[in-house]
């Protein structure tokens, strides 16, 4: 069953706990190229990566997490970025104990810092 757009913006706003600055600031780095699955464009861009541009772009533009704000293009986007951090929170016991590990890497490109509480 699908998630209706109340429940994907309220999750994503859950598991989304960093900052658009501090998003921004960690794709800047080396460490969040380190993980993931490139895209299949020939760019070295990892999904994961531009998933986290996809997100910037999203708490830049509605800082105040206004439900009515956010269109159609973004709830799509926040529906994936619900899907991909509750299934790897639930696989990767590894990304909350090492933050050298692919998985903490991976859950940083997509918006969530698994050692913030």
């Amino acid at each position: 069953m699908v998630k209706d757009n109340e429940t994907v913006i309220q999750e994503f706003n859950e598991l989304v706990n960093m900052s658009a600055a501090e998003l921004e600031d960690w794709l800047k780095g080396p460490a969040s190229q380190e993980s993931g699955w490139s895209k299949d464009d020939g760019s070295g861009e990892s999904i994961g990566h531009e998933s986290g541009r996809k997100i910037i772009q999203i708490l830049t533009k509605n800082p105040s997490k206004e439900a009515d704000r956010y269109d159609q293009d973004d709830i799509d986007h926040m529906r994936k970025v619900v899907a991909y951090n509750k299934r790897h929170l639930a696989q990767e016991a590894t990304a909350k104990q090492n933050t050298e590990s692919r998985s903490y890497k991976s859950l940083k490109n997509w918006g969530h810092d698994a050692q913030k509480t």
